[in-house]
């Protein structure tokens, strides 16, 4: 053959050799290698498949395409938890944030007034009338404007710990008196020796006899002193030696009566009212004090203030008297326990 035509053979061959070798190289690109370790696809899939990418090619460029593939899947899931969860958190926090702030301010009166319920017994056992001047330099500067509140505070542990009632005797001055809810001898201390007032001690064994049903047996008496944390035979730093204070000292001086069950072998005892309490105080009173202590009002023990309103009827026929009958802030069920501490203490405005 001649030189020429071999050469267009050449051409030839080398042209059919290149379009095979191109269009391999497209079809390798337009179907991904399928990997052996995947399941075969089910009939139809290829078809769709092809479909499906002749579209998204002719919809979206390639680089967007590219970009699309490589985005790892479960991207925007993931932030949306992460966006949930920092929210709930930031919701937890700022919910409890009032809560601790609450606390936090909460904690400074609790301290000032307990100093002042210090200088108060301290005023109370000197026979001597409290000055707002003088109680104002116990408080911080910071909470001066606050006062109310802290004596309201002071005042109500005063009550419902030594039963010692705190009232305002002169306006204009300030000054403050302490009035006790029994008159137990040596200031309420009961003894000559020095100790703090009794009487409100006295108040919470009369409430636990009037809700038993006016007899109380001393295994209850006990189980309840044992949740103010006050023992037989055991030294109170408040209230000192307590079985010698409750079944002698109070019995001798006519507050509590303490005698034998009727009948018991072994002899078991129990705890009345005594001659002075009912001479002192009365049903509604005590009453009234508990349901204090209980942050509730006198009607909510039901039994116990109608046999309490019975008895303040029969106070006012022996007496003469029918203006005795308890206000209606203390009877009221709605009542809030703050109002009525707050006509004890009588805090000017």
């Amino acid at each position: 053959m001649r030189r020429g035509q071999r050469g267009k053979l050449r051409t030839r061959e080398r042209r059919r050799q290149a379009q095979s070798g191109t269009q391999g190289v497209t079809g390798a690109r337009a179907t991904p290698a399928a990997s052996s370790s995947s399941p075969p696809p089910p009939p139809g899939a290829t078809t769709q498949r092809k479909l499906g990418a002749k579209s998204c090619s002719t919809l979206k460029s390639p680089q967007r395409a590219r970009a699309t593939s490589t985005k790892p899947a479960g991207v925007s899931p993931r932030r949306s938890y992460k966006g949930a969860k920092g929210q709930t958190e930031k919701k937890q926090r700022s919910s409890q944030a009032p809560v601790s702030t609450v606390r936090s301010r909460k904690r400074p009166l609790r301290k000032t007034a307990n100093v002042l319920v210090q200088f108060l017994m301290h005023m109370y056992k000197k026979k001597k009338p409290a000055m707002k001047a003088h109680m104002l330099k116990l408080i911080h500067k910071k909470y001066q404007n606050r006062f109310l509140e802290i004596l309201r505070r002071a005042s109500f542990s005063m009550e419902v710990v030594f039963g010692i009632d705190l009232k305002e005797v002169d306006p204009t001055k300030h000054s403050y008196t302490f009035v006790s809810k029994m008159a137990l001898p040596n200031n309420g201390a009961v003894s000559r020796v020095r100790g703090f007032p009794k009487t409100g001690l006295l108040m919470h064994l009369l409430g636990v006899i009037l809700m038993k049903g006016n007899c109380a047996t001393e295994e209850t008496i006990w189980e309840f002193l044992s949740k103010m944390r006050i023992y037989a035979g055991k030294r109170h730093f408040l209230f000192g030696e307590p079985k010698k204070l409750i079944t002698q000292d109070l019995v001798k001086l006519k507050y509590l009566e303490y005698r034998q069950v009727a009948n018991s072998d072994p002899a078991r005892y129990e705890f009345l009212w005594g001659p002075r309490s009912y001479a002192e105080t009365s049903k509604m009173k005590v009453l009234e004090f508990l349901a204090k202590v209980n942050h509730t009002v006198p009607s909510a023990f039901q039994s116990c203030y109608e046999e309490a309103l019975k008895d303040e009827e029969e106070r006012a026929q022996a007496s003469g008297c029918s203006s005795v009958l308890p206000s209606s802030s203390h009877t009221e069920s709605g009542a809030d326990p703050v109002s009525v501490a707050e006509e004890s203490v009588q805090c000017s405005k």
